[in-house]
């Protein structure tokens, strides 16, 4: 009697062990209404080891559906936790030799290597390993482009997208002050100097050409505000600006005008520092007053004020040559020449004239005109009448008939340039005077000052 509870007692210590070796596989322990004496039926039955996965289960099943998990014939299906992956066979089988048919392992996921940015890095808490969860940094001057942090997941893919470095910060460059000048005497302009910007990049430090937009330093610049730009790039081609301005001011004084009857010729830009004026009149005229004025730094003109009166023709002379020499570079010299004032063609080529005497203007013509013969002689020049002796002197110093109609023109110089036995029209003369040295000079000052004949 003693002996069998001996072997009974033994019994259910090898099940009591055996339950307690099933712990994490899927094995039930022993329920307390379960048949105990039903155990000796297996006492012949090859058992396998308990089957332990680490960082798994097993799901086990028997043949007949007894209650021992790892006797002949059992199979037990492998599976990982999440995260892990299961090297060996899905399946084990409890054979005759009570060993199981293969060797199982769950090992810990693990994702790709991640890859090093560029001027950048990464950290990561367990490495590749499924669940590390892995920053990424930039180096100075560089931006993150991407998810700043990923984690290997359970597919063994790295959640995000996959990070980069780049430089979008634009390179630095810092332009001088708004530079002021004034131009020079005389001129208008003035030359400026500055030293070149140097552009300096926050990543790499390598820039490109620096590009100018504008004129360079040390260029003469004109009157007037102009913007200078320099422009630089980096290896990423971002771009920094910066401008100013070069502003370059003309010292003026008040814009002079020409005289009535006169002219005037600036230098420079008429009124600027250093300009100077000169005046001059149209024939007919004397100047009175400064015959130049210069522009001074005070923006006051030097000299007086000129002014153009009209020519003080003097006819109290004792001789012809002393009379024309008050027009020499002055006035051109039309005379007229009757031995009548009845005569046909004297009244016709006065009759011509008079509506042509703002043409004898423009021109610088004075008309002189001898009337009679000596000693019924008669001189004229406007409203002033020349003695007779000085009439005949006229006549003879420029050979002029005495009895016969005729016209003498004469230049500026007091050259003879055509006689006319008869009348002649205006445009004649005109196109004869216009031709005459110095007429382009005159015309073109005269259309500057708006002179012309309504």
């Amino acid at each position: 009697m003693g002996s069998c509870w001996l072997r009974l007692a033994a019994l259910l210590a090898l099940g009591a062990g055996a339950s307690l070796e099933h712990e994490g596989s899927g094995y039930s322990p022993l329920e307390d209404d379960e048949d105990v004496y039903a155990l000796s039926r297996y006492k012949e039955t090859p058992w396998c080891s308990p089957i332990k996965v680490k960082h798994g289960y097993a799901n086990c099943r028997t043949p007949q559906g007894e209650y021992y998990k790892n006797v002949l014939g059992t199979r037990c299906d492998i599976r990982c936790q999440k995260g892990y992956e299961l090297h060996g066979p899905h399946q084990l089988i409890c054979q005759s030799s009570k060993r199981w048919s293969g060797k199982v392992l769950c090992k810990q996921k693990r994702c790709p290597a991640l890859s090093m940015p560029t001027n950048g890095g990464f950290k990561c808490s367990d490495g590749a390993y499924f669940g590390s969860r892995c920053e990424y940094y930039c180096s100075p001057g560089y931006q993150l482009k991407g998810d700043r942090i990923v984690t290997c997941m359970d597919s063994k893919a790295w959640s995000g997208r996959p990070a980069a470095c780049v430089d979008t910060e634009p390179p630095r460059i810092q332009c001088p002050s708004v530079k002021e000048k004034s131009a020079e005497p005389n001129k208008l302009t003035v030359r400026v100097f500055w030293d070149t910007p140097e552009g300096r990049d926050t990543a790499d430090g390598i820039l490109t050409d620096v590009i100018l937009k504008g004129l360079p330093p040390g260029s003469h610049f004109p009157e007037g505000d102009h913007k200078i730009q320099y422009t630089v790039y980096d290896r990423a081609e971002n771009k920094g600006t910066c401008k100013f301005l070069v502003k370059v001011r003309v010292r003026r004084c008040v814009k002079l005008n020409a005289p009535d009857n006169g002219y005037i010729k600036c230098s420079g830009d008429g009124n600027n520092y250093g300009a100077t004026c000169e005046f001059s009149c149209i024939g007919g005229y004397e100047l009175q007053g400064s015959p130049a004025r210069v522009c001074q730094y005070n923006l006051g003109w030097s000299g007086v004020e000129p002014t153009c009166a009209p020519m003080n023709i003097n006819v109290n002379v004792r001789t012809a040559a002393a009379l024309l020499d008050q027009f020499y570079e002055k006035r051109r010299l039309l005379i007229i020449s009757t031995p009548t004032a009845a005569n046909f063609f004297y009244r016709m080529q006065l009759g011509m004239l008079q509506p042509a005497q703002c043409g004898l203007d423009l021109r610088h013509v004075t008309v002189v005109e001898l009337v009679g013969v000596f000693p019924k002689l008669i001189g004229r020049i406007g409203v002033k009448l020349l003695p007779p002796s000085l009439t005949l002197q006229l006549r003879l110093l420029l050979r002029i008939p005495h009895f016969s109609f005729n016209i003498v023109v004469m230049d500026k110089h007091g050259m003879d340039k055509e006689r006319y036995p008869f009348p002649a029209t205006p445009a004649e003369l005109f196109a004869l005077i216009d031709k005459f040295p110095l007429r382009k000079d005159e015309m073109k000052l005269q259309a500057e000052i708006g002179h012309s004949c309504p």
